[in-house]
């Protein structure tokens, strides 16, 4: 999950011109078994040496299990540095 999602902030970025994701926000949903901090760790491992190594992350947690994306992670919005 964590690669894919690099692969992710590595296309949208490179496709709008940045240089590095500073910012990412992500709805976890209420059964990906995240908690916001434990997501932050799993990133930060994920992002060491990539383009968003070092991005802050806004992580807000799910509580609806009948939500279609109660399963997974949603990435909501990045910032990038230009």
């Amino acid at each position: 999950m964590m690669k894919d999602l690099m692969r992710k902030l590595e296309t949208e970025a490179r496709s709008e011109g940045g240089r590095r994701v500073t910012r990412v926000r992500v709805r976890l949903g209420a059964l990906s078994h995240f908690t916001a901090e434990h997501f932050r760790e799993h990133f930060a491992d994920a992002a060491r040496g990539t383009i968003a190594d070092g991005a802050a992350v806004d992580a807000e947690v799910e509580t609806d299990p009948t939500d279609a994306h109660a399963d997974g992670v949603v990435l909501e919005s990045i910032e990038l540095e230009l």
